[in-house]
């Protein structure tokens, strides 16, 4: 697998799964993290006993980090964000990005928030892409929770209720076909965009 996401669950123990959902939802350096992975092993793992960890603590743990990790995000958008799209010329932005992105958080922006939960990478950068947007914080707080309190208890009592039916002796069978499904919920969606503007790019032609 290339990584023992047995062994750093044990390792980390509650208080490190919190650090890591935290960095991976609140600090932009923290979209390589396995959050979905890390979840849905968690509770598998807890179902088999096998890391000395209590469901009943850890899920209300980790909606707090996932809860607190998007507010910072959100406060680092909002801070930065004027400064990193000040020029026009910029090589990696553009003012009119921001403008679109605060255009697309007026319509959108609270789908957007709960969604993005669902989603590697985008679920890193989505609230420091709201507090560039200036989304109202009172609108974006709100919805942070509720994506929380559905990403966290779904993805750890998914793995949960799999675990009663994963035999002790195909575990790691179960994980490598776990980050592969991962991988590929995570890129459909980019994947999916790709092909529709270019299919709109075709049709133009």
């Amino acid at each position: 697998m290339g990584f023992d996401i047995e062994a750093i669950i044990k390792t980390a123990g509650y208080v490190g799964l919190f650090l890591i959902v935290f960095a991976e939802t609140g600090l932009l350096i923290g979209f390589f993290l396995p959050g979905d992975t890390l979840l849905l092993s968690a509770g598998l793992l807890i179902q088999q006993d096998k890391v000395g960890l209590e469901l009943w603590v850890l899920i209300p743990l980790l909606v707090a980090a996932a809860i607190i990790g998007d507010a910072v995000g959100y406060q680092v958008g909002k801070h930065t964000g004027p400064r990193i799209f000040r020029k026009e010329d910029s090589r990696l932005f553009h003012r009119d990005h921001l403008l679109r992105a605060q255009n697309f958080y007026d319509r959108h922006g609270g789908k957007t928030i709960v969604l993005a939960r669902f989603l590697a990478f985008i679920r890193t950068f989505a609230p420091t892409v709201a507090g560039a947007a200036k989304m109202p914080y009172s609108k974006f707080a709100s919805y942070n929770v509720v994506g929380a309190a559905l990403w966290v208890p779904s993805m750890t009592l998914t793995g949960y209720y799999f675990g009663k039916a994963i035999p002790a002796n195909s575990i790691d069978l179960f994980f490598i076909g776990l980050v592969v499904l991962m991988v590929a919920a995570s890129t459909a969606p980019a994947l999916f965009h790709l092909w529709r503007e270019r299919r709109k790019g075709h049709a133009a032609q």
